[in-house]
């Protein structure tokens, strides 16, 4: 099988880098184009190589995952970006999420279900590791009833996007879905989040799933 997905893995301990890289050669669908240990190689390495995927370390010396994500993300928000991390914090797990973070994964998992949650990752869908679910849930639950969200601000088109966002949905599937391309989900999408004021689907869909009129 030829490679299909290009990636690059960000962490500064040169040790796990090489582990991931091992473990991503188990998929030959997968390419490890560049590997970075900070911001400006990782940057250098996301403009040269354009890849489909960076998998990220949320604390690296002299800059944040934080940082490296919204770089990546400014210069091309359709690359998936996947955090790889010990912390299990809530509010680490929220800003990375808020940030655009397409996935939060623990280093400590069992190496196989990363693998998985990455091959999850690179077919659209947003992953993230089983203990953190409900952490997640509640955290932007809270945050996402602060603000006044109003269904009618959506076109009847969109309410049907967002509702197959909270269902957990791909671009790809909703657009098979609603029988429209991949380009016109992805501005469905725009539009559904900007009239929100979400800054991720994931928002979107913890929201969406609490109204009832939708």
């Amino acid at each position: 099988m030829a490679s299909e997905h290009d990636i690059i893995v960000v962490d500064d301990h040169p040790l796990f880098r090489r582990g991931v890289i091992q473990l991503l050669k188990m998929d030959p669908s997968f390419n490890v184009v560049a590997e970075a240990g900070d911001f400006e190689a990782a940057m250098v390495a996301v403009r040269e190589r354009d890849p489909d995927i960076v998998l990220l370390d949320l604390n690296m010396k002299h800059t944040s995952g934080v940082e490296i994500l919204t770089a990546i993300k400014t210069f091309d928000p359709s690359i998936r970006v996947i955090m790889l991390t010990v912390s299990d914090s809530p509010s680490d797990l929220l800003q990375y999420f808020q940030n655009g973070a397409d996935g939060y994964l623990l280093k400590d998992q069992e190496p196989e279900q990363i693998l998985e949650d990455i091959q999850k990752a690179a077919k659209g869908q947003t992953v993230l590791s089983a203990s953190m679910n409900q952490a997640l849930a509640e955290c932007l639950r809270e945050e996402s009833f602060s603000k006044e969200r109003r269904v009618s601000e959506l076109t009847e088109r969109e309410k049907s996007v967002l509702k197959l966002i909270a269902q957990g949905k791909t671009n790809k599937e909703i657009g098979k879905a609603l029988e429209i391309s991949d380009g016109t989900v992805k501005v469905h999408v725009k539009h559904v989040l900007h009239k929100l004021s979400f800054r991720s689907r994931v928002e979107a869909a913890v929201w969406a799933k609490e109204q009832k009129n939708l």
